[in-house]
């Protein structure tokens, strides 16, 4: 099996807050490192109840400190919403106190509602997200050694080289990625509708770089494991009131799962849940495993993001104990 890794947004529950979901990162983020895991990354998200990441750089020194080997980043950034230099500067300093450990994954949704948006200053920005690959390729020459005359630096930030993966869920990131020779993920664990699409336009279109010399490309997986494929299901039902309580306007806290959750939903909140969450495993070891290789099958991927959002705290440490122990991953 090949590298694994999990995508934490850091999770308020019902019955919660930010600082319980803080605690809960750091912990799931020890536990994936004792269990093999590679990265563990977090994401930048505005004016969510449920999602206490929104000041991601902040968080990932908060991971970072409570960790040793394992890579920590974001999973992503959102460009648009930030002056590259400020980017450069946070994850400059992050890769000076965690060196040889600090991933940048950047974005170009703004990760929030326009009117959010709006108060991010995003206005304010050159082009906003239409100046995507220019303030990528901006930010990444700040992490380069400086140059002759250079008169803005990042500080803390030159000369640290921090890594820059390109997030996507469209073929505009698949081009971006593919044309800068940089490793290319994909947002399939909420977004996967264009990921077939997607994979072979960067895989087709990549240019070698400085950075890389072949595509690497990492998709998202939604996974819940348990004892058995009745509790999985139950534990799943979290994710899906979650989902189904935001794209109809309803964006709250996390809920506890709820037994018979897809009984009880019309046609066009079942449509919610096939289109958002189509790449998804859920059940017990056995069903794991196979659904792991299958999507590894399908996608070809370097490396499999996961990510699992599930109400209880210790079931959700358990869950990604099955899928390392699935996956075959080497505990340290």
């Amino acid at each position: 099996m090949i590298p694994l890794s999990i995508l934490d947004l850091a999770p308020i529950v019902e019955g919660g807050d930010a600082a319980q979901a803080f605690k809960s990162s750091a912990d799931l983020a020890h536990h994936a490192e004792a269990l093999g895991y590679n990265r563990y990354w977090l994401a930048e998200h505005h004016n969510f109840p449920g999602i206490a990441s929104a000041a991601t750089a902040v968080v990932i020194g908060h991971v970072a400190a409570a960790t040793t080997t394992i890579r920590i980043g974001a999973g992503g950034v959102m460009l648009p919403n930030h002056a590259p230099l400020v980017i450069a500067e946070q994850f400059g300093t992050l890769a000076t106190l965690f060196p040889g450990r600090i991933d940048l994954g950047l974005g170009r949704a703004p990760g929030t509602d326009m009117l959010t948006a709006q108060a991010l200053r995003r206005s304010l920005a050159p082009g906003g997200a239409d100046s995507f690959p220019n303030d990528v390729a901006e930010l990444i020459r700040y992490f380069e050694p400086e140059q002759d005359g250079q008169r803005v630096r990042a500080v803390p930030g030159v000369g640290t080289k921090v890594p820059v993966w390109i997030l996507g869920s469209s073929t505009y990131g698949a081009q971006l990625a593919a044309m800068m020779g940089l490793p290319y993920a994909f947002a399939s664990h909420f977004a996967p509708a264009d990921l077939d699409h997607a994979i072979a336009v960067y895989r087709d279109r990549f240019t070698p770089s400085k950075f890389l010399d072949r595509p690497c490309v990492m998709p998202g997986l939604n996974v819940t494991a348990a004892e058995t494929d009745k509790d999985a299901r139950l534990l799943f039902s979290s994710v899906q009131q979650a989902v189904v309580n935001l794209r109809t306007g309803r964006p709250g806290k996390l809920p506890p799962p709820v037994e018979g959750y897809e009984d009880r939903l019309d046609d066009p909140e079942r449509g919610i849940l096939d289109h958002a969450l189509s790449c998804a495993v859920v059940g017990s070891p056995a069903t794991v495993k196979a659904g792991l290789e299958a999507f590894l099958a399908r996608t070809g991927a370097d490396e499999l993001m996961i990510t699992g959002q599930i109400f209880d705290h210790a079931a959700r440490l358990r869950s990604f104990e099955i899928v390392a122990q699935a996956a075959g991953l080497k505990a340290q």
